[in-house]
């Protein structure tokens, strides 16, 4: 069975982050909600979500397939601020696990951790002129060779990415596709009259 992280921090987006656990699952997708420094977290909309676990250095050694950040201001920043998350992230890449990040996630989280060097990405919407301002001093090494587009979910290799929340279904469903294969996306998509 296939393991998956979604990464929650206080001022996540909740659709962008509940979407991927609810389908994922849905999919057979074994899936961790790991709430950075606290289980009780509280959305940017006032929903609170009890996480699985607390994101803290004893889920270092876990070797997740994918891990998924939400967007969501300040939950973005938040999530930036966590080195356990920075951690899991640059191992789960190092090892090819999926990586995938929506809405501000894309520039606030991962340019700062040099995730998006030499890749294609997707953002919400004006974000992707902030790099300077989340990755830090230096960003030009961290994004060297990035490449923004404005498509609603960007898919290269391992990394995928998507606008916002408005896109958190197609978000799910890629996921499910990478995770559990086309004709469980397929199925997952009929069964929930997606568009």
């Amino acid at each position: 069975m296939k393991k998956a992280v979604v990464f929650l921090a206080d001022g996540f987006e909740e659709v962008e982050a509940l979407t991927p656990v609810d389908y994922l699952r849905r999919a057979g997708v074994e899936v961790t909600v790991a709430g950075v420094s606290k289980k009780e977290i509280t959305g940017s909309h006032g929903i609170s979500v009890n996480a699985d676990v607390a994101a803290s250095d004893a889920l270092v050694g876990e070797k997740f397939d994918a891990l998924i950040v939400p967007g969501g201001m300040p939950g973005s920043t938040n999530l930036a601020a966590s080195a356990v998350v920075e951690k899991l992230l640059k191992d789960g890449e190092s090892r090819g696990a999926v990586i995938a990040a929506i809405c501000a996630a894309p520039v606030v989280v991962l340019a700062k951790a040099g995730l998006l060097k030499n890749r294609r990405y997707t953002c919400y919407p004006t974000m992707e002129n902030d790099l300077a301002k989340f990755a830090g001093s230096g960003y030009k090494v961290l994004t060297e060779g990035a490449v923004h587009l404005e498509e609603r979910v960007v898919v290269d290799g391992n990394l995928v990415t998507a606008r916002g929340p408005g896109v958190a279904e197609e978000f799910a469903l890629t996921l499910v596709e990478k995770l559990a294969g086309k004709a469980t996306r397929d199925s997952l998509h009929n069964g929930i009259v997606a568009r």
